[in-house]
């Protein structure tokens, strides 16, 4: 059965004008930036946090990245803006005051353990370990895909409040609380989210619930790949459209 959110989303054909009463939700890897062969590979574009910057002042500071990446690796990518955040597809929040919303479950040590063992015989898988989720990627090493789904769905079979996510070439652990439509809904509450109508822009499985969550409240989910021709450049000009409001 094909999913809500995604069937929405690909009803959007054209980027729409962007509106001054948006609440804007932006994934990072895919969507604003080209994926790499390695999270720490990516390149940021010269000019693309004084778009954002000029983007969130127009909106009234209601701009967030929402992402599967720490906070800490989002400020570092997007420095000097320090904007309201999702890290961990959910599991941490930085509210637009600076305080933290933040979930206690995290994945156990023995998981992670045994991922980075399987880093050690499996040469090209990489296991980015977060402050709750785990992930393993085999961009590198795609011989091995199917050693490293068996071992993820393993692990995460010993415990019902955790589950496997499957990305682009990568397999992700993380708690079934935690979700990118948790950060919609925690920053919508807050201003200077609240009454807006949100707009969430993705282009992985794990956006999609950052998509149920804006169109549950009246607003717009844009599919990268259907509405940007799954170019990030594109997002990044559509971007530079706030400034024209």
């Amino acid at each position: 059965m094909a999913d809500p959110g995604l069937t929405r989303a690909r009803q959007v054909a054209v980027a729409p004008r962007p509106e001054r009463n948006w609440a804007l939700f932006l994934d990072l890897d895919g969507t604003l930036l080209d994926i790499a062969a390695r999270p720490d590979a990516v390149v940021v574009p010269h000019d693309l946090a004084a778009d954002l910057e000029a983007a969130s002042r127009i909106l009234g500071g209601a701009l967030a990245i929402v992402s599967g990446r720490q906070l800490g690796d989002l400020d570092r990518l997007l420095a000097p803006l320090r904007l309201p955040s999702a890290g961990e597809h959910g599991a941490i929040i930085r509210l637009p005051d600076g305080l933290h919303d933040q979930t206690a479950v995290r994945v156990p040590l023995a998981w992670v353990e045994a991922l980075k063992e399987l880093e050690t015989l499996c040469p090209g898988v990489l296991v980015e370990v977060k402050s709750h989720n785990v992930v393993a990627h085999y961009r590198n090493a795609p011989a091995y895909e199917a050693r490293v789904r068996r071992l993820v769905c393993e692990l995460a079979s010993h415990n019902l409040g955790f589950e496997v996510l499957e990305a682009k070439m990568a397999f992700e652990i993380r708690p079934r609380s935690v979700s990118k439509g948790r950060a919609v809904d925690c920053l919508m509450a807050v201003d200077p989210f609240c009454g807006r109508v949100p707009v969430f822009v993705g282009d992985d499985v794990t956006d999609r619930d950052g998509f149920a969550a804006a169109l549950a409240r009246g607003g717009l989910a844009l599919d990268v790949a259907e509405v940007f021709a799954g170019r990030p450049k594109e997002v990044r000009a559509w971007l530079k459209r706030f400034a024209e409001i």
